[in-house]
């Protein structure tokens, strides 16, 4: 298949934290402060045998002492939760998903040069009708016929590339539609100028085609070998 898009419009942290002490230690710590400042309070006044001969100021400064430490030590475990908090966010956030557009194909016709044209994706060839889906998060938008790619599925994925799979028999989604990596887009077919049944997958980064090879290799995708991340949980119809 020789195809170009030159007749389409060009778009296509580590600080580590000091553990914050359990609150268990500071109450070890607080009522340490205790005991020693009454017992310097008690000796101090010849070691009165009622609790009531104390001076009332210590036994106000003790209660003082006593809430400031609580107080701190909240604080510091507020601070501990939100900071934790923030870091499961923050993975969340960063965690992509990327996967394979079919399930089982035969790679053929890599990207590259081919007779005197560029052949700007990949094609997989799958029997027609076989589901295919989006290597990628991203938004649907061009969903229908192509021109040499016949029915088409574009996605602007969640990185700021673009994916676009060609000649589909089927389309199973909507321009402007929200897609996750492994929602179905469409169904493996022979339209527009194709030589057989097979899904063509181009990749565009900032309107411009690359080897789709390499570029999923680097997301942990290997399209030549069928392999995708371990820890990803898309299935696959």
């Amino acid at each position: 298949m020789r195809q170009r898009l030159s007749s389409e419009p060009d778009r296509y942290r580590g600080r580590r934290r000091v553990p914050t002490p359990p609150r268990s230690r500071y109450a070890a710590v607080v009522t340490t402060a205790l005991v020693g400042a009454g017992g310097v309070a008690l000796f101090a006044g010849n070691a009165l045998p009622d609790a009531k001969s104390v001076s009332p100021t210590v036994l106000a400064e003790l209660k003082t002492a006593s809430a400031l430490s609580e107080d701190a030590a909240e604080r510091a475990n507020a601070a501990d939760r939100s900071s934790r908090d923030g870091e499961r966010v923050d993975a969340a956030a960063e965690a992509e998903v990327w996967c394979l557009p079919l399930k089982e194909y035969e790679f053929n016709s890599p990207y590259g040069v081919q007779g005197e044209e560029l052949h700007t994706g990949v094609d997989l060839v799958a029997p027609e009708g076989t589901p295919y889906v989006s290597i990628h998060d991203g938004t649907v938008t061009k969903a229908g016929w192509f021109g040499g790619y016949g029915y088409t599925v574009i996605v602007a994925n969640a990185d700021g590339s673009e994916a676009i799979y060609g000649h589909s028999s089927e389309l199973s989604v909507q321009e402007g539609q929200e897609v996750k990596a492994g929602d179905q887009l469409g169904l493996v077919g022979n339209t527009g100028l194709s030589y057989g049944s097979h899904l063509h997958l181009e990749v565009h980064v900032k309107g411009e085609p690359l080897d789709p090879v390499p570029w999923l290799m680097e997301r942990g995708v290997d399209i030549k070998l069928q392999m995708e991340p371990f820890h990803s949980e898309v299935a696959i119809p």
